[in-house]
């Protein structure tokens, strides 16, 4: 039977809109600049201007997260002192609570996800937000987090870490000073091996044991927060596999380790070595002058008394090289994280507790975020295409700091006819970026989450910004003069 033009006109008008809207779809505009190619697509497709004006009202909600959370906190001592001059019990106030909530930079792009969905079925119906979520969003890397955070921070693996960094620290005289330059060296490092993420929640976790509980500066935490998380995410690109801005573009460019240690290791090595020389020149001071509390380093979540079994260790790190070499595989490795909880039941008293609450809450923010940036590429893949290899670099870099890294490395790759040049300055800029902000590098919440009970009404914004421009600009140094 001949198919009928009408019917099919009508099944088509009926099947919801795939979202994003493929690039190439949108009309050609032969030598317009950046701008007019922006405002032609946004003409093409309003619903690209809402859905990144939702993205920005989240980015902007992440700098007031403190702001939330200090009004909570008056808004319930308020509620306190009227339950004592009443002669009452003071009960939780609900308004302070969700201020609170709202005061979380975790779940901040998850909340705003909820509304970008509400925006998409106001826009194109709830089967095309429905669509979008389920089928075009990828949430492996957000699973991935989860997983090996939680194997990362558990007390066997991290002894086997401690242990490792003991050997330089102890060499230095075991000080705050000599842990602090060997937790920013070595920490970042290991995130080549054993992925960006496993490396951010060690060394935070190692940071918070062996130098913010002997309470530094407010200025010398904020820097050393800054460098941790610029260090981490050019870190990790000694290989091809450990990070997620590398992880993207691997395949399609076909880029393996040799090449990553040719073109990006040894800058990443020289990078962190002067970074955190010039860290230690500049707080020298202080950091001589820290000494450990007479009641010792704070403990790490989860910790337990007591010496850990090498074949505890050992099975340990082997569930975490599971999950590193099966990152791209959900099934395997949740299957893998599922043994781990059954194992690390059976030998609670060397794991102490495991807990899941930071890792959740870090795989919320990056799930939110890859459901608003998803729908960024519009805006964001003119910008690469049109930009010399040096404003490359640097427009990567700042793009960063508003997007996850790994979305800007993943939309080059959308760019037909990147050359090799113009590739090198992308994946340099986004890697260089990484620290700026929490939501530059999908390991940043991890440091955030474990790292912000040192910090009064948690980590600022500005205060890491402040933080990580110093070591931003070495690395900008680095990559282009030695290119």
């Amino acid at each position: 039977m001949a198919d009928n033009p009408t019917m099919t006109g009508a099944l088509s008008a009926l099947a919801p809109v795939a979202l994003p809207r493929p690039l190439d779809s949108y009309p050609d505009v032969p030598g317009a600049s950046v701008l007019d190619v922006v405002l032609s697509r946004a003409r093409a497709e309003p619903f690209n201007v809402a859905a990144t004006a939702v993205f920005l009202m989240a980015v902007v909600h992440t700098f007031l997260a403190q702001r939330f959370r200090a009004l909570a906190t008056d808004l319930q001592e308020q509620r306190d002192a009227e339950a004592r001059s009443a002669g009452r019990p003071s009960e939780p106030s609900v308004a302070a609570e969700l201020l609170h909530f709202l005061g979380e930079v975790e779940v901040v792009f998850g909340l705003w996800a909820v509304i970008l969905v509400v925006v998409i079925g106001g826009f194109h119906g709830w089967p095309a937000a429905k669509g979008y979520v389920n089928d075009r969003v990828d949430f492996t890397e957000a699973a991935f987090v989860v997983v090996i955070m939680a194997i990362a921070s558990s007390r066997p693996v991290l002894v086997a870490a401690e242990a490792a960094l003991a050997l330089v620290a102890r060499r230095a005289g075991g000080t705050p000073a000599a842990w602090w330059l060997a937790i920013l060296t070595l920490a970042p490092l290991m995130g080549s091996f054993i992925t960006e993420p496993a490396a951010m929640t060690i060394g935070a976790l190692l940071l918070g044991r062996q130098f913010y509980g002997v309470r530094p500066s407010v200025r010398l935490s904020y820097a050393t927060l800054g460098i941790l998380f610029v260090n981490v995410s050019v870190g990790g690109t000694l290989t091809h596999f450990a990070a997620p801005p590398v992880l993207m573009v691997a395949r399609p460019w076909s880029w393996d380790t040799p090449f990553m240690l040719s073109h990006f290791g040894g800058r990443a090595v020289l990078g962190i070595v002067v970074v955190n020389a010039l860290g230690f020149l500049v707080f020298r001071r202080e950091l001589l002058a820290l000494r450990r509390l007479e009641e010792g380093p704070v403990a790490s979540p989860g910790s337990a008394p007591g010496r850990v079994p090498a074949w505890v260790v050992a099975v340990n790190l082997g569930f975490m090289a599971w999950t590193v070499v099966n990152a791209h595989y959900v099934a395997l490795f949740i299957a893998g994280f599922l043994f781990f909880l059954g194992f690390a039941k059976a030998t609670a008293v060397h794991q102490g507790t495991i807990d899941l609450g930071p890792p959740l809450l870090v795989g919320f923010f990056l799930a939110g975020l890859v459901v608003h940036g998803g729908l960024q590429g519009w805006w964001i893949a003119p910008v690469l295409a049109r930009l010399s290899p040096v404003p490359l670099y640097f427009g990567a870099a700042v793009l960063t700091a508003f997007n996850d890294n790994a979305l800007i490395t993943y939309l080059a790759t959308l760019v037909p006819g990147l050359g090799e040049t113009a590739r090198y300055a992308v994946v340099a800029g986004a890697v260089t970026g990484g620290g700026l902000t929490v939501i530059a590098n999908a390991p940043n919440p991890a440091g955030q989450s474990i790292l912000s009970r040192f910090f009064e009404d948690g980590i600022s914004p500005l205060g890491l910004l402040a933080g990580a421009v110093g070591p931003t600009l070495v690395f900008v140094l680095v990559f282009l003069l030695t290119r």
